[in-house]
């Protein structure tokens, strides 16, 4: 596997909203990051989009805290998406775990190629999904905003879910570099 230490970052994910710098985290979940860092090779990425948007409703605060006595969801607050090429093979990312699920965090659902951003602090997720990296706070407001985008209604696996009636379109960019 490729020394990550050399590439530790941020990337932007870029959105017709607005640019969410992410800080990956190769320490924790250095498979994970090799993906990322494969996809920043390609000159875009088709199919890469947000299809799912879950405001926190009346169950988390604005910092994402869980208020007590309130059930954990649905709305589960967050935002899911897919970062697999069209037309590519995907393969399969083993379990990472090495953080909590806290309010801009990055994960994959399951093995991914989904993957969420979430908008609240998950404990009761602990150690259920691989965290490869964050969105910084000051962007955040994009998340939301693309949270607030109109949903319709849907069911998966009996439970209620919100499917954005538009996807938002993803690409992935290098932005920077840094040695720490």
């Amino acid at each position: 596997m490729r020394d990550l230490s050399d590439v530790i970052g941020i990337i932007g994910l870029e959105t017709e909203h607005g640019t969410m710098h992410i800080k990956l985290f190769p320490e924790c979940a250095p498979r994970s990051v090799a993906y990322i860092l494969e996809l920043l090779t390609l000159r875009h990425c088709a199919g890469c989009q947000f299809f799912r948007a879950e405001s926190g409703g009346r169950f988390w605060d604005a910092e994402g805290n869980h208020i007590k006595n309130e059930p954990f969801g649905p709305p589960y607050a967050l935002l899911q998406g897919t970062l697999e090429v069209q037309g590519g093979s995907f393969e399969k990312i083993p379990s990472e775990f090495c953080l909590d699920i806290r309010r801009g965090s990055i994960a994959w659902i399951g093995s991914g190629p989904e993957f969420f951003i979430s908008l609240a602090n998950h404990e009761e997720w602990r150690n259920q999904y691989t965290v490869f990296g964050s969105v910084l706070r000051e962007d955040m407001g994009i998340a939301e905003k693309i949270a607030g985008l109109p949903t319709t209604s849907d069911v998966w696996n009996n439970v209620n879910v919100s499917v954005l009636k538009n996807p938002v379109p993803l690409a992935l960019r290098r932005v920077g570099k840094s040695s720490a």
